[in-house]
């Protein structure tokens, strides 16, 4: 099987076989495979940053924060897509047969970029929504101190919810994250303009 992922198509156990492999990430949308881009120092920052503050919050709750490295079942046997930080809470639930992809996460968090922020809000949102223990979708700004908060309803409906610098997130499971801390030191590195 060829390393290059271009027009690359395979069927969910020959991609996690690869994917395994590896030495860059890359996400499956039904059957094809697309390489993931390297970010810009302010969105590795802000990843970072975030993810270290999402398991501050979460410190004390049944729950488990992840970095970028976590590979996430979007739509089993059909999408598996990488955030840029993720929690899991009551456990963390891996997609049977699996030793690596995470079926249940609570918070998903993408940081966006030029080149990624369409996709984030588009279609990688939509596939989101089909998980059903989402309850906390996290978009955040690399221009400015500006988080987009989705969260889920009793419902179902998504509440949707801008933080911006001077406010917090507040999750579902009621754990708090400043803004200012996630943005703290990011405008000092560079960005994506």
């Amino acid at each position: 099987m060829s390393d290059s992922p271009e027009n690359l198509r395979l069927t969910k156990s020959e991609y996690l076989t690869w994917e395994r492999e590896q030495p860059e990430k890359h996400e499956y949308h039904h059957g094809e495979v697309f390489a993931m881009a390297g970010g810009k120092p302010r969105h590795n920052y802000l990843s970072l940053a975030i993810g270290a503050e999402l398991r501050q919050a979460l410190r004390g709750k049944p729950c488990q924060a992840f970095q970028s490295d976590q590979k996430i079942s979007v739509e089993r046997d059909k999408r598996y897509v990488y955030a840029d930080a993720v929690a899991a809470c009551g456990g963390v639930r891996l997609e049977p047969g699996t030793t690596d992809v995470l079926e249940n996460p609570m918070v998903i968090v993408e940081v966006l970029s030029a080149s990624t922020e369409k996709f984030d809000r588009g279609d990688k949102w939509g596939a989101y929504q089909k998980i059903e223990s989402l309850t906390d979708y996290l978009l955040v700004s690399q221009s400015s101190a500006r988080i987009e908060h989705y969260q889920r309803q009793s419902d179902q409906s998504w509440r949707y919810i801008v933080a911006e610098s001077g406010a917090s997130i507040t999750l579902s499971n009621d754990a708090r994250m400043s803004v200012d801390d996630i943005y703290a030191g990011s405008f000092e590195v560079p960005g994506d303009e």
